[in-house]
């Protein structure tokens, strides 16, 4: 059996640092990369024209703009919105 000491604790807590500090710099450039091919998540949509949740929903349901269900989570066409929104004014 091996005993663990206080510094293979602090090696272990910095490793699970470094790794959570990985994760996150993957998720955020992927969110970007998403963005930049003109598909957006439905948080960044709403949080982006100040709609509410309903509002994207309507948008959706009655087929004003393009969408992608992806394992649960809607994505929707960045340029359908613009465009949606600059009709309006």
């Amino acid at each position: 059996m091996n005993t663990l000491t206080k510094n293979d604790l602090e090696a272990f807590r910095k490793q699970m640092i470094s790794d959570i500090g990985n994760l996150l710099e993957n998720k955020l450039a992927y969110g970007k990369e998403s963005e930049e091919f003109g598909w957006m998540r439905s948080k960044a949509i709403r949080k982006a024209l100040n709609i509410s949740a309903s509002t994207l929903q309507n948008l959706r349901i009655t087929g004003k703009i393009r969408f992608k269900k992806v394992l649960g989570s809607y994505y929707y066409n960045k340029e359908d919105l613009q465009h949606l929104f600059d009709d309006e004014d």
